[in-house]
């Protein structure tokens, strides 16, 4: 009975981690030095929210003479963006590469972050968490109609 408030909380969950991720990147979008990877310090990384069905696949066929509800979405895993950093000429910047010889001289690599394309998924996330909490305040006013009709 209760398998729709668990798939809308799951939902819930998983949009909200989503919003995070998206404000970690807003927060981080000049971070130049985030962490050092092979002796040298790197800029952040834009970070996505992976998800996947909350049950596999075969547990889904297994269950679906039972029941034509969804089994919920979860975070599978976090992955960072490999897109290539931005390049910003800022010779005076601390963090602008010093190799005279190197055709980025002067330059500052900074964060594969787009706030314009954050914004965007905040928005999506946004209305996906808003959908979800409609999705679960119908199913709890059905629940309480349901309850009335069986007193």
């Amino acid at each position: 009975m209760f398998r729709g408030l668990d798939v809308s909380g799951s939902a819930l969950t998983a949009q909200r981690l989503r919003m995070d991720l998206i404000s970690s990147n807003i927060a981080n979008a000049s971070t130049t030095r985030s962490r050092v990877q092979d002796g040298e310090s790197i800029p952040y990384r834009r970070q996505l929210a992976v998800f996947e069905p909350s049950k596999t696949f075969q547990t889904a066929l297994n269950n679906s003479m039972k029941s034509q509800i969804g089994s919920g979405v979860r975070v599978s895993r976090i992955i960072e963006d490999q897109s290539p950093w931005k390049l910003v000429y800022d010779p005076n910047h601390p963090d602008a590469i010093r190799d005279v010889n190197s055709p980025q001289y002067g330059y500052v690599r900074m964060p594969n972050v787009d706030i314009a394309t954050e914004m965007v998924d905040l928005i999506s996330a946004t209305r996906a968490y808003e959908a979800n909490v409609t999705a679960l305040n119908a199913y709890k006013s059905m629940a309480l109609k349901a309850l009335e009709i069986g007193r």
